[in-house]
């Protein structure tokens, strides 16, 4: 099937960079979903955590667990949010701030190695493609013929 079938295609190729980013993150005692939250996190302002969630398309629980975690091991401290009571504000630690560094190094080394291997054509049309699968997704329509043609 992996000739055949574009969610395929993009699944191993995510696989591929997800464990890519994995043993790097390893290399510092960390994982993916944490740098992710790290370079997520505005290093100045901080970031509401309701917002966090949808910015790294992570559910609630599993956000819940990564900030837990990033606690833990001093990456990041929470406060009140002072414009709305019941929110809470995610900054980073300096120690955290250092991780958000090394963090965005490996993300901007993978992006480079990619910009250096192949042409600003190719990656146009990558990046082309992407946006009309995610407008595809986004209108809904993909299965809506599906869903009233098995009824009856």
């Amino acid at each position: 099937m992996r000739e055949k079938t574009i969610d395929y295609a993009l699944r191993a190729t995510w696989m591929s960079v997800a464990k890519m980013y994995n043993e790097e993150a390893g290399k510092k005692g960390s994982t993916m979903a944490t740098g992710f939250a790290l370079i997520s996190i505005d290093p100045e302002n901080g970031t509401p955590s309701t917002s966090l969630g949808p910015k790294m398309g992570m559910e609630a629980t599993s956000l819940s667990r990564t900030l837990k975690v990033m606690e833990e091991k001093g990456l990041i401290f929470r406060k009140k949010n002072p414009h709305d009571g019941r929110g809470v504000l995610i900054y980073l630690t300096p120690f955290g701030k250092e991780m958000r560094n090394y963090s965005k190094d490996v993300v901007f080394a993978f992006d480079n190695a990619v910009k250096n291997t192949i042409s600003p054509t190719k990656l146009e049309v990558f990046f082309e493609v992407l946006q009309n699968i995610n407008d595809l997704i986004a209108s809904k329509k993909i299965y809506i013929n599906k869903e009233t043609s098995t009824k009856g």
